[in-house]
């Protein structure tokens, strides 16, 4: 019998992609690499704030704490209260008033500079012009804060007394409510956030005194 000739296939040739055609693929893979480089380097810039922040935070507080032992001693001020308030009125220490006047209190006084402050009155904020005390350090604003409290104002020298007494951070916060330290309704519950949030209250002397029966 006579063998069949079988032919064989032709594999089909690829086609030629057209340059055009070619170079607009490379251009879209540009673009995606392009847009997802930028959410990396976003992405990365907000991360960063936040670990310098913590750090920041740390550093602050300890400083606070070390000044805030000093005074303590002298004035029989609440460490937690005091660290509590400086970071709020502050910001964190980051403030113009804090930065330019070393200023961690907002002590009104007589000062060439007046600064823009907000103040909370008939169930507004508004903003008012004012002047403040000058310091040449933390530790000298935080001294003059605790002289504030232990001789009150020209017109009540026990004012803050209830500040001093309380019992606890909690009753002494809210005493600064009481005693009309700021005109900021939350003014209480912002300092003992701070307090608990940043375990502000292991400085205190009571706690310290629990700590040491309980061992």
């Amino acid at each position: 019998m006579a063998k069949k000739m079988v032919k064989k296939r032709k594999s089909p040739r690829k086609k030629k992609q057209s340059p055009i055609i070619l170079g607009m693929k490379i251009f879209f893979v540009c673009i995606l690499l392009f847009i997802f480089s930028i959410a990396l380097i976003s992405k990365k810039l907000f991360e960063e704030p936040s670990g310098i922040s913590t750090n920041y935070e740390q550093e602050f507080i300890h400083e606070l704490a070390e000044n805030a032992v000093i005074i303590e001693a002298k004035y029989h001020v609440r460490p937690s209260v005091m660290m509590a308030q400086a970071i709020l009125e502050s910001n964190w220490g980051k403030s113009e008033l804090a930065q330019r006047e070393k200023n961690y209190y907002g002590i009104k006084g007589e000062n060439p500079s007046s600064y823009t402050t907000k103040e909370f009155e008939e169930d507004e904020w508004i903003e008012i012009s004012a002047q403040f005390r000058s310091y040449d350090s933390l530790l000298e604003s935080m001294e003059d804060y605790a002289k504030l409290l232990n001789n009150g104002t020209g017109w009540d020298g026990e004012l803050y007394k209830e500040v001093i007494e309380a019992p606890n951070y909690i009753e002494s916060a809210e005493a600064l409510q009481t005693a009309g330290y700021a005109t900021d309704p939350d003014y209480p519950e912002k300092v003992i956030s701070l307090i608990e949030t940043y375990e502000l209250y292991k400085y205190d002397h009571d706690t310290i005194e629990q700590e040491s029966k309980s061992e």
